[in-house]
């Protein structure tokens, strides 16, 4: 594991005690979207490893896809967890206020905690 990818997942294992933390406080929009931001410091953290680093959100999210997923390195359903909890960003950071369900936010954290343990699986 490289220090760059140390970081990272290090930052998302904050980011994912922050979003319970938020969750559990009813704030469910900002809950969702720092589970999303744990997901994308994973993403960053296995592209770390390929020597590969990216300035745009969405530039991580597609090389993730293509150099993980669709090789079979990780299962394609984290690619899918990863764009599903960018839409709900979206929506908790620039919809309406309770844009994002309690059941929603709840799910995408559960989710996160699961990308959480597969990160610390295979980076090593």
């Amino acid at each position: 594991m490289t220090p760059e990818q140390r970081d990272r997942l290090e930052k998302a294992k904050l980011s994912l005690r922050s979003a319970r933390l938020l969750l559990r406080e009813g704030m469910d929009d900002f809950a969702a979207s720092r589970a999303y931001y744990a997901m994308l410091y994973l993403a960053q953290a296995f592209l770390f490893g390929e020597r590969q680093e990216y300035s745009s959100l969405a530039a991580v999210i597609a090389k993730f896809g293509e150099l993980f997923a669709k090789t079979g390195r990780v299962p394609t359903k984290f690619h899918r967890l990863l764009i599903d909890a960018e839409d709900l960003r979206h929506a908790g950071d620039y919809g309406q206020i309770h844009s994002v369900s309690s059941d929603q936010a709840r799910e995408v954290v559960d989710h996160d905690a699961e990308f959480v343990e597969l990160a610390e699986r295979l980076i090593t």
